[in-house]
Formats: C-alpha cells, sequence, structure tokens
C-alpha cells in the first residue's frame, strides 16, 4: 500500500466511511490550484462539482430533521436553526475537528499562505466531503456521517437565536428607521485568502467596521459591534 492510499484508508476511517470509488474521496480533497488547465483529465478533478451537490443533501438533510425534531417551531425558529447548521463556520469547524484539513492537497504556495486553515476552502471541502459519501453510498450513507457531526449541535444553546444581522434589522424597523447599510470599505489579500472590511450605517448612529474572511462574517461582526453599542447605552 502506498503512502497516499495508507492517508485515505485513515481519512475513511475518521469519516466512518469505507469508499468504494476512492476517486470521488481524492476530488473532493483536491483544490482548483492542482487542476488548472487540466479539467478535462479524469485523474485530475477537484472538488468544485461535489460542493455544489454536497450544499444540497446537506440542506435536505438538515432541513428535515429539524422540521422533525422542532414539531412546534415555526419557520422563522427553523430557518435560524438551518441557518447555524449550515453556515461557513460551522462547516470549517466540522472539518478541523474531523482532521480533513490535513489531507486536502492544493499548491504549494497556497498551502504556505495559511490555504489549509481559509475557512472558505474548508467549508467547500466539507461539503464535496458529503457530496463523495452521497455518490458513493447513497443518501442513507450521507445521512448517518452528517448525523454523526450535526446532531448534537442542533440542540445547542443559542442554536435558534437571531444572527447579528437580523437582530439589527429587526431593531431598526421597530424604532422606524430604514434598514442597515453595509459597505465594503476595504478587501487584501489573494484571491484564496480575501480579508474584508465592512462598514455598518444607520440613520442617526455612529458607523462600524467588523472584519473577517467573507462579506458575510464581516457584516456580522460589524452588526454586533453596533448592536453591543446600542445596548451599552
Amino acid at each position: 500500500m502506498t503512502g497516499n492510499e495508507q492517508k485515505l484508508k485513515e481519512l475513511m476511517s475518521l469519516l466512518g466511511h469505507e469508499f468504494g470509488d476512492v476517486s470521488l474521496l481524492r476530488a473532493a480533497l483536491t483544490h482548483s490550484s492542482l487542476t488548472k488547465g487540466r479539467r478535462q483529465n479524469r485523474a485530475h478533478q477537484d472538488y468544485e462539482r461535489l460542493e455544489f451537490l454536497g450544499d444540497r443533501v446537506l440542506g435536505l438533510v438538515i432541513s428535515e430533521e429539524l422540521f422533525r425534531r422542532f414539531e412546534t417551531a415555526d419557520a422563522g425558529n427553523l430557518s435560524r436553526r438551518y441557518n447555524a447548521q449550515v453556515r461557513r463556520e460551522t462547516l470549517a469547524e466540522i472539518c478541523s475537528e474531523i482532521g480533513v484539513d490535513k489531507f486536502i492537497c492544493m499548491a504549494d504556495d497556497l498551502a504556505a499562505s495559511g490555504g489549509r486553515e481559509n475557512p472558505a476552502i474548508l467549508e467547500d471541502v466539507m461539503e464535496a466531503t458529503i457530496a463523495a459519501i452521497y455518490l458513493d453510498g447513497g443518501f442513507d450513507a450521507a445521512r448517518e456521517f452528517i448525523k454523526s457531526r450535526w446532531w448534537h449541535r442542533l440542540d445547542r444553546e443559542g442554536a435558534a437565536q437571531k444572527d447579528p444581522k437580523s437582530s439589527l434589522q429587526e431593531w431598526a424597523a421597530k424604532i422606524g428607521k430604514s434598514p442597515p447599510k453595509y459597505t465594503v470599505i476595504e478587501e487584501t489579500g489573494p484571491d484564496h485568502a480575501p480579508k474584508f472590511k465592512v462598514e455598518v450605517r444607520l440613520e442617526g448612529l455612529d458607523p462600524f467596521e467588523g472584519t473577517g474572511p467573507s462579506k458575510r462574517t464581516a457584516e456580522q461582526q460589524a452588526a454586533e459591534k453596533m448592536l453591543k453599542d446600542l445596548q451599552s447605552d
């Protein structure tokens, strides 16, 4: 058994799924920095197509479980719980918890610049891995994997709380103000590891800034800072 095959065996053990078609797992772990210009070569597939499918599989499994588990919850409550489970931060955290990040294949310069710690890449790889399990073992296999990693999170305290952006918008509407306005004021870093600085403005209030690896994360941080300031008054 080669070193690469041994690594894949190790990862399959961590995932709890023995792949019949190992090429699916290889593709789920391969960043496009290794496949540019070679997309027609079956031996050099990356995770982008798998990520598309995995996002939908995860969404269906989580939606169904929330619908069944929280029988008296209204649609808004279910949506908040759903968003907490499928957001980038959650997928990146689970990817690292399992240890999948250590197996991601990418160009050396990307790895050297922190590619294996990039939340966007970890999110994509986690979704691609779900798709790979789904294609290899069917829906039941994918559901069992998701169950093993997500179910204990569904009842966590705060799982149904509104995110900062929603809370700030509701506060503004309640007192008759226009919705908060978010503006990207700075975008730095390479394409594979961007960093955004976003400003939020609300009529009659001082603006606040947030930063993060995505616009959404930066917006949430800015909204959270404004909410904390409002609560301190």
